[in-house]
């Protein structure tokens, strides 16, 4: 069944990447994100008490509740980090560093939760790295000043946090309903984001969202609250190695509609790219 709800991650993570590209077309970036949260927070409730998993709340141990936490914290660690190197950096060399979440996710699977580390596994990480890399290369362009090398360890550690809010989550929905750790964890989430959204100082723009934008919005964080639970159903019985890759795949999904929608259409580059990425999840499910 982990599978199963792997895959429904992706499938609702690619629904959240176009729904989101709608909403925010008018609207702040950061300030969309702290909105959708809100979003996905009240669904993240509503489907712990569909399914009675509030009668867990009693008996939530310090452990459990901290690893919650700290996965919290690091999701709105690994975004301040990322918009810090998008703002100093260019976005052609902060994205792929910040895409190896994936391969870090797959190196810190092995060594803390003892997951295991097979010639496999390095030959997927060797597709997804190279293939995500291809994916997202754009041409040289002239872009903001980046001399001073600060965007370099933003987007690293952006890439670490990633990494360590799926290994931090795993071990923190490990005895407890993981509706409900959904629900909590995104409690930390939506304070980290509203915090990224003062700090930026652009809370004065939700005054200004269209209706438009606003439909897109909601039904966007549907759709991460939707991915989210099914993501963290697959952690708690699933290997974190091989449920992030599949999650991964939400990229098929996002390419698929924003073709449809956007018109946008793939390189033979980053068409070979994808390729690979596919390929390597495939292998870590023989």
């Amino acid at each position: 069944m982990w599978i199963a709800f792997a895959f429904g991650s992706a499938l609702f993570a690619g629904l959240t990447a176009i729904l989101a590209k709608c909403g925010i077309q008018n609207t702040d970036s950061n300030v969309a994100t702290a909105l959708r949260t809100i979003i996905v927070l009240i669904f993240s409730w509503i489907m712990v008490f569909i399914v009675g998993a509030q009668s867990g709340l009693s008996s939530l141990t310090g452990r459990v509740l901290l690893f919650l936490v700290l996965s919290g914290l690091a999701t709105g660690a690994s975004w301040l980090c990322y918009f810090k190197a998008l703002q100093i950096g260019d976005i052609n060399k902060v994205t792929p560093i910040d895409k190896s979440s994936t391969i870090l996710t797959m190196l810190f699977a092995s060594v803390f939760l003892r997951e295991g580390f097979t010639v496999i596994k390095v030959a997927a990480m060797l597709l997804i790295g190279v293939g995500t890399y291809l994916m997202i290369q754009k041409k040289p362009t002239q872009t903001k000043e980046t001399g001073n090398g600060k965007w370099f360890f933003y987007a690293v550690g952006a890439a670490v946090f990633a990494s360590l809010t799926s290994i931090l989550g795993k071990v923190g929905i490990q005895d407890i309903n993981s509706n409900l750790g959904t629900a909590i964890r995104t409690i930390v989430v939506l304070v980290m984001a509203w915090i990224v959204v003062f700090v930026t100082g652009r809370q004065h723009t939700i005054r200004t969202i269209d209706r438009r934008s606003w439909v897109f919005l909601i039904l966007s964080g549907i759709a991460t609250g939707a991915s989210w639970l099914c993501y963290y159903r697959a952690l708690q019985t699933g290997p974190a190695s091989i449920v992030v890759p599949i999650d991964k795949l939400s990229i098929l999904i996002t390419i698929a509609f924003s073709y449809v929608v956007f018109h946008e259409k793939l390189t033979a580059k980053a068409a070979g790219g994808l390729l690979m990425i596919v390929a390597g999840t495939l292998v870590l499910l023989l």
